[in-house]
């Protein structure tokens, strides 16, 4: 399974993903911030049709919200 986390430093919705990817020591999800490179920017708004963050690509396909992508997390590495 290909995961990406898209997210950026100041989104306070992006620290709580990554906060409980740290703290459950989640490994394989790819982290991609969207400020550090314009083209992860353009990528998520092309493939996700926004640019909202957080937002995981499971297979290519995102998902939105961090409480739902929390929840995909916790279940699929406890």
């Amino acid at each position: 399974m290909d995961l990406k986390l898209y997210y950026k430093e100041t989104c306070p919705f992006c620290q709580k993903v990554l906060r409980f990817i740290k703290n459950k020591n989640i490994e394989g999800v790819e982290l991609v911030d969207i400020k550090a490179d314009e083209a992860n920017e353009q990528y998520l708004i092309e493939k996700g049709g926004k640019d909202q963050v957080p937002c995981l690509f499971i297979d290519g396909e995102p998902m939105y919200e961090s409480m739902d992508i929390i929840k995909f997390l916790d279940e699929k590495f406890s």
